[in-house]
């Protein structure tokens, strides 16, 4: 769904709208989509995502980075008889290199929308406090794009914010997942079974080797060398 720019004038913002979600560019029009059912709202989900790690503290990376960054001056260049200005300012870069944040695996979910071809022409008019902005929405024959018309006076910004695709991390409520969970032990021991015959246990030691296989196998690999 591309938004239309028919003011000659803002070309110059209409192409910075251009490749982006209409919910970002006009969360108004796009909730009023969504209210009328032209729109439907689905969850999409991520199992290979990378998540932040929260729990990892930034000043523990630095002080690790600083650590290395240390050791590795001295055993390099404090051979060379560098002098004290000159370490000073490796520590002071070393602790200013820029932040790395540690990522973990995780699970996002993030929305998407599905449109229903059944609607092909709407119109509605929202209410924006002092104003109200009126839109028109008609479906491209013979395409799957939507040509949106909007009254660009009226800024509904403050009521409506925008709608984002941004994914969120799912947070579980047990900490291990099923695959790690530690499996229940039985509430007895069973080691004796009435259909089970003690009989047939314990009987590969008696199995002898059989001559007649033993002797082909040696003629074979005989005669196999002598051609």
């Amino acid at each position: 769904m591309t938004p239309s720019g028919c003011e000659s004038c803002n070309k110059t913002q209409y192409s910075l709208q251009v490749g982006r979600f209409f919910g970002e560019v006009d969360g108004s029009v796009m909730a009023s989509l969504i209210k009328m059912g032209m729109f439907k709202k689905v969850s999409l989900f991520d199992y290979q995502a990378m998540c932040k790690n929260k729990s990892a503290h930034p000043l523990l990376a630095h002080r690790q980075l600083l650590r290395k960054s240390c050791f590795k001056f001295i055993s390099s260049e404090l051979i060379r008889n560098v002098n004290i200005h000159s370490c000073c300012a490796f520590v002071f870069s070393a602790h200013k290199q820029k932040k790395v944040d540690a990522l973990q695996p995780c699970d996002t979910a993030y929305p998407g929308f599905m449109y229903d071809s059944s609607v092909r022409e709407a119109n509605s008019l929202i209410k924006c406090g002092r104003c109200q902005k009126m839109f028109v929405v008609q479906q491209v024959p013979d395409s799957n794009l939507v040509l949106v018309v909007t009254q660009a006076t009226c800024d509904c910004s403050r009521q409506f914010g925008p709608i984002l695709l941004q994914p969120k991390e799912i947070k579980y409520i047990l900490l291990l997942m099923k695959s790690q969970k530690v499996r229940r032990r039985p509430e007895s021991c069973h080691s004796y079974h009435p259909k089970e015959d003690a009989k047939d246990c314990g009987g590969a030691s008696a199995i002898s080797m059989s001559l007649c296989l033993f002797a082909a196998s040696l003629l074979f690999s005989v005669l196999l060398q002598w051609t």
